[in-house]
């Protein structure tokens, strides 16, 4: 019988190491924004300042995406708004999010598929959401990854990590996670671009993803009951025997 081991401090040392990068990070930002008098109505003039310009920003956002996947509760929205705000091109912004999406989601499963199960464990003792999570293991795959990434369940990185613990099927995982972050994409980068981040009407471009997540929610409390009621099912079939 394997042996479990407690990756308690693996998941604390990479959760720090996450945070003190972006931190680094964020700092660097604020101290161009202040020193050069930027605002966020005009934070892509960022780009201009740094060798390489808009490639460069988009390697720093990108950076900033995979590292923070680590962090496991860092939400992806925030650097969607951010690099609709530095580009000027929303389709750039789209495409430097979904670079970075694709990174970050395929990162944290492979790291849960080679600690395995003994990793689920460990998390549960920090999230404990996590244990509703695992009831779902053998049900379609595809839709209870969709929903949860969808829905915002739990974390986006912290649920890619359980499902690669969970060992499920990757072209299953990688396609129905990047359909179900593919909203938040579109809409938070709009927000970013288009947006007004001091106007409060502005988070009306929100609206949208939130009925979307409200929906994805809904859903996932029906596969919670159907999921409940199966073991009533099956011990009614066996009292009748």
């Amino acid at each position: 019988m394997e042996k479990k081991k407690n990756y308690d401090k693996l998941i604390k040392a990479l959760q720090i190491a996450a945070g003190a990068f972006m931190l680094a990070m964020v700092t660097a930002i604020v101290f161009l924004m202040a020193k050069y008098h930027i605002s966020v109505k005009n934070a892509d003039q960022i780009a201009g300042m740094l060798t390489g310009g808009t490639f460069t920003v988009a390697l720093i956002l990108i950076a900033f995406s995979v590292v923070k996947s680590f962090a496991l509760v860092f939400p992806p929205a925030v650097i969607y708004a951010v690099s609709g705000i530095f580009f000027k091109n929303y389709f750039t912004a789209v495409l430097v999010n979904l670079i970075a999406t694709v990174l970050s989601l395929v990162l944290p499963y492979f790291l849960g598929k080679f600690t395995g199960k003994s990793m689920v464990e460990s998390l549960k003792k920090r999230f404990p959401k996590i244990a509703k999570l695992d009831n779902f293991a053998g049900e379609n795959e595809f839709a209870i990854v969709f929903v949860i990434k969808a829905s915002g369940m739990l974390p986006c990185d912290l649920s890619s990590l359980i499902f690669g613990a969970m060992d499920m099927t990757f072209p299953k995982y990688f396609l129905a996670a990047n359909l179900g972050m593919l909203p938040l994409n579109l809409l938070w980068t709009l927000l970013g671009n288009k947006g007004d981040l001091s106007n409060p009407l502005s988070f009306l471009y929100v609206l949208p993803i939130l009925l979307f997540a409200v929906a994805a929610a809904f859903i996932m409390k029906r596969f919670s009951k159907k999921h409940e009621t199966k073991p009533t099912d099956t011990t009614e079939r066996e009292e009748s025997k």
